[in-house]
């Protein structure tokens, strides 16, 4: 019987990123108490009010709001909720920019990579991994790690040309493995708030129409009305809110999900170079 020869086996090259997630912690926590000091210091300033409440603490029961912008403190309890939604979107959206900047790399990901297809042509591979150091990003990293292993079953002669092949193929599937799941991080906060941003609104509304219906029906007659107006007016302010941020929260989303993806896309024509090129090269 034939004596079936093991497959050598390497350590990866790859090293796993420290994930600093302390930002996904603080920075809610932080929002949502910005968006109450707005709300109760700013829109909420005794000086923004025909009849102040000085007494108020937690929730001062100011009325005759002198603008739009202090009218919106009216708007209840939900208000600074819904700030503190927007401060998260800037937050996220700032920290996610960085990130996919930094993962883009330099210059054209299309053009890196027909940099590395023509120094592999050459069987330059030193050339290559010098490219991926110009590059930086996310699809150099990867096609980096997957050079290094390229390079290394040049010269490995205990391997058929198709182990060698799935070796790399399996260094860029562990170094894809690591840079993903950094691209994606806290994009969860933008889409969590693009659906729940227009619902907390819509109860932010609902709780100030139960009260203008209530002062309503407790004091009747004309002057009522009138005060139902604008307990309704200062109600949608919530839905303004709401929506507002849930729109800028989606659009912000699909701008970074579509980035991500021309990264994705790269990373994998990455692979595919990589395997095609020794195979056809080291045969």
């Amino acid at each position: 019987m034939a004596e079936t020869k093991p497959t050598a086996t390497k350590a990866t090259s790859v090293q796993a990123k420290q994930d600093k997630n302390l930002i996904s912690w603080l920075a809610p926590v932080v929002c949502i108490i910005a968006g109450y000091a707005i709300w109760r210091y700013m829109m909420g300033n005794a000086d923004g009010f025909n009849e102040p409440d000085l007494n108020g603490g937690f929730w001062p029961s100011h009325k005759g709001p002198k603008d739009a912008f202090h009218r919106i403190y009216e708007g209840g309890i939900i208000v600074p909720l819904l700030i503190g939604m927007f401060l998260m979107v800037v937050v996220f959206s700032i920290e996610r920019y960085l990130t996919i900047r930094r993962a883009l790399g330099n210059g054209s990901i299309a053009d890196f990579i027909r940099k590395i297809q023509f120094q592999l042509a050459n069987k330059n591979v030193d050339a290559a991994l010098a490219e991926c150091d110009k590059q930086s990003g996310s699809v150099s990293n990867v096609m980096k790690a997957g050079l290094r292993r390229y390079k290394e079953m040049i010269n490995e002669g205990g391997l058929s040309t198709e182990q060698k092949v799935a070796a790399i193929q399996k260094e860029v599937e562990e170094a894809t493995a690591l840079e993903l799941p950094m691209l994606q991080k806290n994009l969860v906060f933008l889409s969590t708030i693009t659906s729940v941003g227009t619902l907390i609104a819509l109860l932010g509304t609902v709780m100030g129409m139960i009260r203008s219906f209530a002062a309503l029906g407790e004091e009747g007659g004309g002057g009522a009305a009138a005060d139902l107006a604008v307990g309704i007016s200062e109600a949608l302010y919530n839905t303004a809110l709401g929506i507002g941020t849930s729109a800028i929260a989606l659009i912000l989303y699909n701008a970074f999900t579509t980035k991500i993806d021309s990264i994705t896309h790269g990373i994998d024509e990455s692979g595919f170079t990589l395997t095609q090129s020794f195979a056809s090269q080291y045969k």
